[in-house]
């Protein structure tokens, strides 16, 4: 067992609850600048002082239409301003937070609310409300709905006018510590979501700590600012989004991906908080888009040499001569413009939820990015390890952060206590004590440190697949090599219990037209047609043959089946954060994934080396 401790470098105070930190915001800096609204001509700034005046004023509203201290609080809303007041109304006016998915299913969201016990909910739009509106007569004791695109909020600010202040400041002080400050549902790929408790001292010991061991991310001399585009239902923007209010960062909203280019070249953010298929997006556009214009092969050779030139940089080795000609070169043909793309001030970015692979991490870094790949869960308030600006290293996850310790035990899977950790699942204490060993959280992750504390993800206790012959094979180790394939959407390894090991795949629909186009296909093919396309099958040949080179015979893909449709969180195939729901998956193909077995003809993967 190896294990390794950060201690915190911010004493705790038992006390303390999640309205301190703007409290304290308040004091130091009450002009700032914490917000940026998006309008016609820009972006219309928010300052800590307004920010907490509107604050204070939808708590009011809260406290005026009947909610009491303890009341629970569904919100159903996408990324956007009013998630974070409402975050932060609901902790002044006493009253506890229930995210709930926008995108989630009308019995989802009857789960959330019947199995929390909230009495109110707050719905972002008329789709949100039609959705609850088919439960609603289901959850008897949700007695207010309010519509933000209705004007609810304002509706429930002028009906708060006369609650005194000190009432607010009253109820915003009844929270301690170990106070439930918030109750996440987990989106779950099996049986119905766990309510996770995380209490005030989560949020305000994980952000202070936080905040000392990410201080170059969170400071600039301009000011730091981000844009957040990741659901703040999840807590990892959500996290992020409070850390950045004690920390005195410039936040804006973008919860349309499909704007999120023009977005960040008008609000230019220092630093980005993303997953890591957007920055395999980013990657693969740019190499299509230069495909296209018929410049594949600089933008090839412009790859090499930024991977080359992180890598040395990371060996401490000099920078030969021929190479530093080079890079001078590919920065301002290829490398500038990227990084103009996204603003042109992005100095850092933190990539969660998954594995970005070495390759992509060392291109960001040449590009002048340093990608902080971090680790957590919804029971850890995301964070639990993070590559730190002063000590990263690419490929791993980093060490704990302060306050945080983590160990990996004798059957690999890694174990975490500290600050962040959570303090129960609503009601279920049997699931309680099955995920505690003695006080410590078991993740269901595998991974592995290195000799100086740094931690690396290698898979799933429940997805490891054992082969009929006995072979034990981790799905990501070549999932995520296949999915850096610009025409690859999703990858799902098979083959538990089976003779040799399949996948299935799914193509990229934004990415297909172009790549056909750039490959002498037929832009205009549907996602069916591009299934069994010859051209298509042989670029997801060579993908799987890239991945299979990486590892044994009896661990490579030997079959794959292209699938004509696209998994998506609509399709109850991927979770909010983008990750598979591999259970799901693995029953609703039960027949494409006999077939692999039952030898139809369907491709066959091979490589040189068989």
């Amino acid at each position: 067992m190896k294990q390794f401790d950060t201690p915190a470098v911010v004493a705790a105070d038992p006390s303390a609850n999640a309205t301190d930190l703007l409290v304290e915001r308040l004091k130091a800096t009450p002009d700032l600048v914490l917000f940026s609204l998006p309008n016609a001509s820009g972006w219309l700034p928010v300052t800590v002082k307004e920010f907490y005046s509107q604050v204070i004023a939808l708590a009011k509203g809260l406290v005026a239409a009947g909610i009491q201290p303890g009341d629970k609080i569904g919100l159903v809303c996408k990324t956007r301003y009013e998630w974070t007041l409402i975050d932060f109304a609901t902790w002044f006016a006493g009253a506890i937070l229930v995210p709930v998915y926008d995108t989630s299913s009308p019995s989802q969201v009857h789960w959330n609310l019947s199995d929390s016990g909230a009495t109110a909910i707050i719905l972002e739009t008329a789709d949100h409300f039609a959705r609850f509106d088919e439960v609603h007569a289901d959850l008897p004791n949700v007695a207010q709905v309010w519509q933000i695109d209705l004007g609810d909020l304002d509706k429930l600010v002028a009906a708060g006018v006369d609650v005194p202040d000190a009432e607010i400041e009253n109820r915003r002080n009844l929270a301690v510590g170990d106070d439930m400050a918030t109750l996440i549902y987990t989106s779950g790929s099996t049986g119905k979501p766990k309510g996770c408790v995380l209490t005030h001292a989560n949020f305000v010991e994980t952000s202070r700590n936080a905040a000392v061991a990410l201080k170059e991310v969170l400071s600039d001399p301009n000011g730091a600012s981000t844009l957040l585009f990741i659901t703040t239902a999840h807590i990892f923007a959500r996290f992020i989004a409070i850390l950045s209010v004690h920390a005195g960062v410039r936040v804006g909203h973008q919860p349309d991906t499909r704007q999120l280019l023009p977005s960040l070249g008008s609000f230019k953010p220092t630093f980005l908080l993303a997953v890591p298929r957007v920055f395999e997006k980013v990657y693969n556009s740019a190499g299509q888009k230069a495909e296209a214009g018929g410049k594949g092969k600089i933008f090839t050779a412009a790859v090499a040499v930024a991977v080359a030139h992180s890598k040395a940089l990371q060996a401490g080795e000099s920078i030969p001569l021929g190479m530093k000609i080079k890079f001078a070169l590919f920065d301002r043909l290829v490398y500038s413009k990227l990084r103009e793309a996204m603003g042109g001030n992005v100095r850092y970015a933190v990539s969660g939820s998954a594995p970005l692979g070495a390759h992509l991490g060392h291109f960001f870094h040449s590009l002048g990015i340093v990608i902080l790949e971090g680790y957590g869960l919804t029971e850890t308030t995301a964070p639990a390890t993070v590559s730190l600006a002063t000590r990263a290293k690419i490929g791993t996850v980093g060490p704990p952060l302060p306050g945080v310790s983590v160990r990996v035990v004798e059957d690999g899977e890694i174990q975490v206590k500290g600050v962040n950790v959570f303090k129960e699942y609503w009601k279920n204490p049997q699931a309680t004590q099955e995920t505690f060993d003695d006080g410590w959280l078991k993740t269901g992750d595998i991974g592995q440190f290195d000799d100086d504390g740094f931690l690396t993800i290698t898979g799933r206790k429940k997805e490891i697949i054992v082969t009929a012959g006995g072979k034990n094979v981790a799905p990501a180790a070549l999932e995520d090599p296949i999915r850096s394939n610009p025409l690859v959407g999703q990858v799902i390894v098979v083959g538990d219990q089976k003779p040799f090991i399949a996948a299935i795949v799914t193509l990229d629909p934004d990415m297909l037209p172009v790549w056909l186009n750039n490959n002498k296909g037929d832009a205009g093919m549907s996602l069916a047609e591009a299934a069994v396309n010859l051209l298509v099958l042989a670029e997801v040949q060579r993908a799987v043959d890239r991945a299979n080179d990486t590892v044994s015979r009896a661990e490579s893909i030997r079959k794959f089946v292209v699938l004509p449709m696209e998994l998506t969180e609509e399709s109850g195939h991927l979770t909010p954060k983008m990750s598979i729901k591999r259970n799901i998956i693995l029953r609703d193909f039960a027949d494409e994934i006999d077939r692999l077995y039952a030898g139809s003809p369907i491709t066959e993967g091979f490589s040189l080396r068989d």
